[in-house]
């Protein structure tokens, strides 16, 4: 006996006809061993063939932070007890860079150990957590350039609990790794020192957030002498001639010295010499 035909008169069978053709394919698995990077967007994950970073070698006026997060990096990669990081502090100072850099480094030292996977704190981090606990890989879960509204205290207040203290806290194979302009994260007023009602309270509930973190690192604007030093290491490494005066005008009309400032104007050196990067 053949397969029933569906009923092409039928205007049911044919809507549905129809939706089977528009509806989107299923997504693919994700293989969270196959790429040393991935964008998490809330319930699936992308993955990154090549993580762009600079060597670390080249990181140049963050010696301390340099150390600390390499070192860390390379203990979660290995198995070993390693901490959560929150890096703050002023723009441009190479914390995301320097995350990207590092994880870059301890791939390099030991193939397929870890994975550096962005997210934002409102798309699906716990879903994200449950998926990478199964998984016999290390994985470093970067929030870029995070900050909380005042008003927010529902994300926060589950940041922390994921930190440290929730009954769904992060795997221990995951690690988080914030970078923020602000070292307490969510958003501080004078006004709070003025409450006449406990006012260490607000102050301390936004500072419980930065200190669930085991390391926290602060980026400072950077020196004269400090921007120089970096824009001499990266034309040195490019072999790119440059001189002083035209490195501390580029800065001036740019309003800031800082580490991303410095590869800015080694990028126009080498766009001068028609050369790439």
């Amino acid at each position: 006996m053949s397969d029933a035909v569906p009923d092409q008169g039928d205007p049911l069978a044919r809507i549905a006809a129809a939706l089977e053709r528009i509806a989107p394919p299923p997504v693919a698995p994700v293989d969270w061993l196959a790429h040393p990077a991935y964008v998490w967007d809330g319930s699936s994950a992308r993955g990154v063939a090549r993580l762009d970073a600079p060597p670390l070698a080249l990181m140049q006026g963050i010696a301390a932070q340099k150390q600390s997060v390499a070192e860390n990096v390379t203990r979660l990669a290995s198995g070993a007890a390693a901490h959560d990081m929150l890096l703050w502090g002023a723009r441009g100072m190479g914390k995301s860079a320097l995350l990207r850099a590092a994880i870059v480094a301890a791939q390099a030292e030991a193939p397929g150990s870890i994975a550096l996977v962005q997210a934002v704190p409102e798309a699906g981090l716990a879903r994200l957590f449950s998926t990478l606990g199964t998984v016999d890989r290390r994985f470093l879960v970067f929030l870029d350039d995070l900050g909380f509204d005042a008003g927010d205290s529902t994300t926060a207040r589950a940041l922390r609990s994921w930190l440290e203290g929730g009954v769904e806290a992060r795997p221990a194979n995951v690690r988080l790794a914030v970078t923020s302009n602000r070292r307490a994260i969510v958003e501080r007023h004078a006004s709070e020192q003025d409450d006449p009602i406990n006012p260490r309270d607000a102050v301390d509930d936004r500072l419980a957030l930065a200190d669930r973190f085991g390391l926290s690192l602060g980026f400072h604007n950077c020196s004269q002498d400090d921007y120089l030093t970096i824009i001499t290491g990266y034309a040195t490494h490019h072999g790119l001639s440059w001189d002083e005066p035209a490195a501390l005008e580029w800065s001036k009309r740019r309003g800031a010295r800082s580490g991303r400032v410095a590869w800015q104007f080694v990028n126009e050196l080498a766009g001068r010499a028609g050369r790439s990067l």
